[in-house]
């Protein structure tokens, strides 16, 4: 019999990537996809579909909005997120949690692993690390998926498409080199979601995200080479492009414990160079 599994945020980025893996026929999957109009993690629509998986890719992912609205970034990524783990307890069913590597302070000079203390800068960071609290406090049967520095073919404002647009628009970018990350593609994810479902991936924190690690500004530097721009890509430290909501400087996340399950997972430039074909920027 196929896993039966409701995915709430069916038309983020993520969400849109797991219903294309489905649609593919890779996985003996029957999906429930939900939107956020669909539902507002209500028990009495969830709880209305019986399933064995609920996948939660619902989250108040504004990071500097989230400084100016901490109610609302601690109810959507933290107290909803124990109700849907207290909605699978009672279903003996699995949950599976998007967290985000915005839980760590950054401070440490290697790549994090899933065991290592968490200490999150931001508004942000702290309501998703409420959530992940919550989550395994709710559900025994939990798998937190921390990602990374998204980027997916439904994602028209995400830090690819940015590059792209201003470097088109302004021929010239600056771009913060002292931060560095785990650059991820949501198709990849979705990938990994699904593989490790199905080999019945043990309850537990697992760092989902491509191999190999950027700053911002190689990042960049990157889009603009494979996308064929004629632009100039600044490096420039943080100090100088303030924002609201502070970032880690390194939160590049260890994927061994995950890839020991799912099997190699790509390299960011990899990913990076399906994602622009998919979306028609390599010609």
């Amino acid at each position: 019999m196929a896993m039966r599994i409701v995915l709430l945020g069916a038309n983020g980025q993520l969400g849109t990537d797991l219903c294309r893996q489905v649609a593919q026929g890779s996985f003996d999957i029957d999906l429930i996809a939900l939107t956020r109009q669909d539902v507002d993690a209500s028990e009495a629509i969830i709880i209305d579909h019986q399933f064995d998986v609920l996948i939660n890719c619902v989250a108040y992912n504004r990071v500097d909005d989230a400084e100016s609205n901490k109610t609302l970034a601690m109810r959507i990524n933290g107290e909803s997120v124990g109700e849907m783990a207290s909605i699978c307890a009672k279903q003996n069913a699995r949950l599976l949690h998007v967290s985000t590597d915005y839980v760590f302070e950054g401070e440490r000079d290697r790549p994090y692993l899933e065991h290592d203390s968490i200490n999150p800068l931001s508004v942000y960071g702290q309501s998703k690390a409420l959530g992940e609290k919550l989550a395994g406090e709710g559900c025994p049967d939990t798998l937190i998926f921390r990602t990374a520095s998204l980027f997916g073919i439904a994602g028209a404002g995400n830090f690819v498409e940015t590059m792209i647009r201003v470097g088109r628009e302004r021929g010239e970018l600056r771009v913060v080199d002292d931060q560095i990350m785990s650059p991820t593609g949501t198709a990849d994810v979705a990938k990994m979601i699904l593989t490790a479902l199905i080999n019945q991936a043990p309850a537990g924190i697992y760092h989902a995200v491509n191999s190999g690690q950027a700053s911002w500004h190689e990042f960049a530097k990157r889009i603009i080479e494979q996308s064929n721009i004629s632009a100039t890509v600044e490096p420039i430290p943080a100090s100088q492009y303030p924002v609201a909501a502070k970032r880690p400087a390194n939160s590049v996340l260890d994927n061994t414990k995950l890839s020991n399950i799912v099997g190699p997972i790509p390299h960011w430039t990899d990913a990076l160079d399906r994602y622009l074909r998919d979306k028609g920027h390599l010609v």
